[in-house]
């Protein structure tokens, strides 16, 4: 085929793929992505709008059409939910048809190979997989094994903040628990390497940098270099992804076969495989806890980042968090989990960061499977689901002003995440651990790690804007839009900041803290030397 054809057929599909959004079915939920708003939204953004974008134009729709609408590309129907009523009644209630995966070849088959959890299909692979992560993860897990090295993470992320402080960005993104091994400061190897892979993993997966084939499954035949090489940075992502995953396995096996086996995930993993309890092959086993670091890392040092980020530009709330801990914990100590009933502002902190900047906007998509009703509308087997969480989380209605960091919102509110997920859809905090069966396993974990981050930053530090090379204080962009990554991963773009110890107590106190803990916590991991 020549590329005068091939560039014909290309503008031809185009066409068509403008002229066929918007047709309808009169029964599906309302929606008005008609060619004008494709057009208009392509140039507003100078190409695909991306996320964060997508999460705003969702919000924006959806105060137009409603808590319910649908999207149309082609023969492919998306349903976008923006109300807590809706996606309690559907992906919660209805988690037996609600808990599927939408294909997708890129992320899927060419990066994956199926092997990927949070893109698994639900199937008994995927009921295997989640009945490991809940059995290491579960709450009583949690507060019986974790808690001790969770402590002594926080205790670290405080004194690398204090000892480097120009690397606020950096120091969140440190782990102990997947591989036996631990990860001593942000120059490790190994965490230089998840990161990187995180980067392109995330962009390759952002809407509109591969074409729409899971919609039109013969654009994967059209020469790639028409959409940017896609398959190529797809098939790289994969080869680096299988190489890192790989050789973390390796190099477990090689120390339990000297040490033996740790408390860690994978080799619990291991050790069932040993037993004949368990049967997954070798690329499934190291995707799967190469997911879990994915998540785990990724997910809460954005979060961590973000209500760094957030202190720049309100700092009554930090002054109020301040005030609420020294009223319970003196110079002496560092706060713990146990002072958790104590300390409602702060735990009222961390659902503030996690409304305000979710990590993943839209949630991943899931895909329904069976034909169902909602107030009078058809959802068509196959469709698309997004819970827009971004738009349920700065909806005025609910939360006035949605765009100010304000933890008061959440006055009153002592239940964990993890039960409100659970509970009545009217209470619910925020959507950040996602929902129905796909609700994240990691959430007991998550939970207790950002409330012992944040409570002892604020116990610590001080958190201000920072300053240029006249010393003038830089005005804090904090915008959703300018200030934040646009994969389909968020995080703060790099950001100036002032970080400084309290007193000097304060940070004696954390230094004591930390040798204790590399005494008694840190030294039971054997240091893989990935």
């Amino acid at each position: 085929m020549t590329l005068s054809v091939v560039g014909l057929f290309a503008v031809l599909l185009i066409v068509y793929l403008i002229i066929s959004v918007g047709r309808r079915d009169s029964k599906l939920p309302p929606g008005s992505w008609t060619k004008e708003t494709v057009l208009n939204a392509y140039a507003d953004h100078l190409g695909p709008p991306t996320l964060p974008i997508i999460g705003n134009l969702f919000a924006e729709w959806a105060k137009e059409y409603g808590e319910i609408f649908s999207l149309k590309l082609g023969p492919a129907t998306s349903i976008v939910l923006t109300s807590p009523r809706l996606v309690k009644q559907l992906v919660d209630k209805k988690s037996s048809i609600y808990s599927h995966r939408p294909d997708s070849y890129v992320g899927y088959d060419i990066i994956s190979q199926g092997d990927h959890l949070l893109l698994m299909q639900y199937s008994d692979q995927w009921r295997t997989c989640r009945k490991l992560v809940h059995q290491f993860f579960m709450e009583s897990m949690v507060l019986k094994t974790h808690l001790a090295v969770v402590d002594a993470e926080a205790v670290q992320l405080v004194r690398d903040l204090i000892v480097q402080p120009q690397d606020h960005m950096a120091h969140p993104k440190r782990f102990s628990n997947m591989y036996g091994s631990r990860t001593p400061d942000i120059n490790t190897t190994h965490m230089k390497k998840l990161y990187a892979l995180m980067e392109i993993w995330s962009k390759v997966m952002e809407p509109g940098n591969a074409p729409p084939v899971d919609v039109f499954p013969f654009l994967k035949y059209l020469p790639e270099k028409l959409f940017g090489n896609w398959r190529s940075r797809a098939q790289n992502v994969s080869k680096e992804m299988n190489s890192l995953y790989d050789e973390w396995l390796n190099r477990v096996v090689d120390r339990r076969s000297t040490l033996g086996s740790r408390n860690c995930f994978l080799d619990r993993v291991l050790d069932q495989e040993d037993s004949g309890k368990l049967s997954l092959n070798r690329h499934a086993v190291y995707f799967l806890c190469g997911t879990l670091m994915e998540g785990g890392s990724d997910t809460t040092s954005s979060i961590i980042v973000a209500f760094i980020h957030a202190m720049t530009k309100w700092p009554s709330v930090m002054k109020k968090a301040q005030a609420e801990i020294d009223a319970v914990i003196g110079e002496d100590r560092s706060p713990t989990w146990e002072d958790y009933a104590q300390l409602p502002y702060v735990a009222a902190c961390v659902k503030e960061t996690m409304r305000w900047r979710p990590v993943v906007p839209l949630g991943f998509a899931h895909l329904v499977s069976e034909d169902d009703t909602i107030d009078g509308m058809t959802i068509p087997k196959g469709s698309q689901i997004f819970v827009n969480a971004f738009g349920m989380q700065h909806d005025s209605q609910r939360f006035p002003d949605p765009d100010t960091f304000n933890p008061d919102r959440y006055a009153g509110v002592t239940q964990l995440a993890s039960e409100l997920a659970n509970g009545d859809w009217e209470k619910r905090d925020h959507y950040g651990y996602g929902s129905g069966r796909r609700l994240c396993p990691g959430i007991h974990l998550a939970e207790r790690s950002l409330f012992l981050a944040f409570a002892k930053i604020l116990w610590a530090l001080n958190i201000g804007p920072g300053v240029d090379s006249a010393n003038e204080v830089i005005k804090p962009d904090v915008s959703n839009e300018t200030a934040y990554s646009s994969g389909f991963l968020v995080c703060a773009e790099k950001y100036p900041c002032r970080i400084t110890p309290r007193s000097q107590t304060r940070k004696e106190t954390i230094v004591r803290e930390f040798d204790k803990a590399t005494r008694e916590v840190f030294v039971e991991f054997s240091n893989v030397k990935v």
